[in-house]
């Protein structure tokens, strides 16, 4: 080693430095909590990031070993070529390794260092990981999200693809927490529920979901978590319908998605949009508006304040034209479609 009378300089390594390695949430961690140790002694440092993780960061091969003094290694096993590499490259500097796991003392990964402060090795006590003292990180939102590629019977108006790009990569740059989450369910594939109560279950811890389903916007509010929907059909379909319906604002057509407005709901889905969403789950649970299921199961023109069916019906309720009536109540609320299931259900004999 000839290191002179420089100040000394110390290059942060571990898993998340190698070209083809991996940055975890662990390992980022005990970097903190080692770069704070060095912050509040008054030494100098840098850290080596994957360019696969951090591309417009410092990297190994940007690290020339003349700058540095010493190199520190942190976390993770000590094995391998790379962690080898290192000792070749950096032969002239002190290293040391902290909070690492030892397999085979002997190796020459671990025999490279000049100290090794491990967390864990044959013949020793285990130490506390590093991320366990690590500073304190902000708590972020958890947003669940819920999209869907299929829906073909949309034909042309379908922008399915579309809205899940511009979705999927404006997510990408918010500071939250994203869960993917799937409305199907599945008894045989561990990574996705089984029941609705496990699904809701999820659905009920997070800050918002965002989603483009018409039952992810629904079972987030029954929930009482706000959601913020984008309809995937050109024109609006059955997620702007039933927006309407639940009356919730936080609703954006494929004609108009863009960043500026995502983030606007986005915004509004933590602040305000929390009571709105635990208002509209304690009117699902009180049963403030009829879904359907109390009534006769026939189709009613309800723009009549009576009530009365129109004259030109057919027997079995279908409108003789063929066409969709305007489905609201005199006060402008919309039905869910389930009107008279029970009868109609006993109708064709469940009984």
């Amino acid at each position: 080693m000839h290191q002179g009378r420089r100040a000394p300089r110390i290059l942060l390594t571990g898993w998340f430095s190698f070209p083809d390695g991996e940055a975890t949430a662990g390992d980022v961690l005990a970097l903190h909590r080692v770069e704070d140790v060095l912050r509040r002694a008054g030494l100098a440092h840098d850290v080596a990031w994957s360019p696969g993780f951090r591309p417009g960061a410092l990297h190994l091969d940007e690290a020339g070993p003349e700058r540095y003094t010493h190199l520190v290694f942190v976390c993770g096993p000590l094995h391998g070529r790379q962690v080898e590499a290192l000792h070749r490259r950096f032969g002239r500097c002190v290293r040391i390794a902290v909070g690492t796991s030892v397999l085979d003392p002997g190796c020459p990964a671990v025999t490279g260092f000049h100290r090794v402060l491990a967390r864990d090795a044959p013949g020793m006590e285990p130490a506390w990981d590093l991320a366990a003292r690590a500073p304190a990180v902000p708590v972020r939102p958890v947003a669940g999200v819920v999209l869907t590629h299929g829906q073909h019977e949309y034909g042309r108006a379908r922008r399915h693809e579309v809205v899940a790009e511009e979705v999927t990569g404006w997510l990408l740059a918010k500071d939250c927490a994203r869960l993917e989450l799937e409305t199907r369910l599945d008894v045989h594939d561990w990574r996705l529920c089984a029941t609705p109560a496990q699904l809701e279950s999820v659905l009920v811890r997070l800050d918002l979901v965002v989603t483009d389903r018409l039952h992810g916007m629904v079972l987030a509010l029954r929930a009482g978590t706000p959601a913020l929907a984008v309809d995937p059909v050109e024109g609006g379909a059955k997620v702007t319908a039933q927006a309407r319906a639940c009356g919730w604002p936080a609703l954006v057509p494929a004609e108009r998605l863009g960043a500026h407005t995502l983030d606007h709901w986005w915004d509004w889905c933590l602040s305000s949009g929390r009571v709105a969403a635990r208002r509209i789950r304690d009117e699902f649970a009180a049963g403030a508006e009829q879904d359907g299921t109390e009534r006769d199961g026939r189709w009613r023109d309800d723009r009549r304040p009576n009530g009365m069916w129109r004259d030109d019906r057919r027997p079995n309720g279908m409108w003789r034209d063929g066409m969709w009536r305007d489905n609201r109540w005199p006060n402008g609320m919309w039905r869910d479609g389930t009107d008279g299931l029970v009868e109609a259900l006993r109708q064709w004999g469940a009984r």
